[in-house]
């Protein structure tokens, strides 16, 4: 996004024919592998405003995905909920492997395994910007921009995904551990897998350079992010933690 806007109209024009020419929306993400198992979800905040400012909406954002995916037959296996946007990882259980014992398939009718994700986020979505708006007195703002999904083609990209996952909150600044941030699936790891488990994998699948140039923000925009949590804007820096 904040790339695109540093570009001149041409290059801009450029790029959008680029995508066009293969199928893709002209500004959303595009959705081209929509039949594997294993998903990770990235979404983001409008500009990346730090809209899921408190720990309460996390908790509250974070209890609407499992419950709204649960519903639709979708299994989370790993997740982060940052201030500006969330990563998870989901399996959809076409396969019938790795289910956990929990999990019960359930599809709605007339939608395959992949088309619940765009219609369980669109469901969420809608919700917390609803529910975000009143709260905050901004009826009409747009809070939510366009998710991106990335299809896990095998075990070591998967367990890389989920290291990535669990490190995002140190990748952006959020927190000095993984260990000390709430709202990440980390802590379910720790309990069930325990921390050898944890360490093993971090060691086997390491991050590198994982998510570059598409989970990226800026060093200007992530001041700005941080002086809007000190200043009050977007909450108190505590509440951020």
């Amino acid at each position: 996004m904040y790339e695109y806007r540093r570009l001149t109209p041409a290059q801009r024009a450029e790029i959008v024919q680029q995508r066009l020419t293969k199928g893709y929306p002209p500004h959303s993400p595009p959705h081209p592998i929509q039949d594997q198992s294993f998903y990770l979800l990235t979404a983001a905040c409008y500009e990346h405003k730090c809209h899921i400012k408190t720990e309460e909406r996390r908790k509250q954002l974070l209890d609407l995905l499992f419950e709204q995916f649960i519903n639709h037959g979708i299994e989370l296996r790993g997740w982060v909920i940052l201030p500006n946007h969330y990563h998870v990882l989901v399996y959809l259980g076409d396969s019938g492997e790795g289910l956990s014992p929990h999990y019960k398939p359930v599809r709605s009718k007339g939608f395959s395994p992949y088309e619940q994700i765009a219609k369980t986020l669109h469901r969420v979505h809608g919700s917390t910007s609803r529910q975000w708006n009143l709260e905050d007195q901004t009826v009409g703002r747009k809070v939510w921009y366009a998710y991106s999904d990335r299809a896990i083609r095998s075990e070591r990209h998967y367990h890389t995904t989920l290291n990535y996952i669990h490190y995002n909150p140190v990748k952006h600044g959020w927190s000095d551990s993984p260990y000390h941030w709430s709202c990440s699936s980390v802590h379910w790891y720790l309990e069930q897998q325990g921390r050898d488990f944890l360490r093993d994998a971090w060691v086997r699948y390491p991050i590198k350079d994982y998510g570059k140039e598409w989970d990226d923000v800026g060093k200007g925009e992530q001041a700005l992010l941080k002086r809007e949590l000190q200043t009050g804007r977007a909450g108190g820096i505590d509440d951020a933690r």
